[in-house]
């Protein structure tokens, strides 16, 4: 949002340049003036979706590693369960749940 306020700044001016304009030469200048603030809103653009891309992708990749960290813990969580025979434990060496008792 800091981005959007001194380019947007940038364009106003250009375009008050343009309206106040008397003479052809003046109307000329203003047209290159707000040319030249147009390509920095887009440059601009671009690199707030860049910032916004990358902040996207670490969260991701924070996500990930969370969720890796979590499965390791409950796969020796299903392990040591099921090793010990408790019903419904899944061995994750075989996949297979341990089974209830019968009655």
């Amino acid at each position: 949002m800091s981005v959007r306020t001194p380019v947007a700044l940038i364009a106003v001016a250009a375009l008050t340049l343009g309206a106040a304009a008397c003479t052809k030469s003046e109307t000329n200048e203003a047209k290159s003036d707000a040319a030249v603030a147009g390509e920095q809103v887009k440059d601009a653009t671009a690199q707030t979706g860049e910032v916004i891309e990358g902040g996207a992708m670490k969260a991701a990749q924070a996500v990930q590693t969370g969720a890796g960290k979590v499965a390791d813990h409950l796969e020796a969580n299903q392990a040591e369960a099921a090793a010990e025979g408790k019903p419904g434990a899944i061995d994750p060496a075989t996949g297979k749940r341990v089974p209830a008792p019968a009655n």
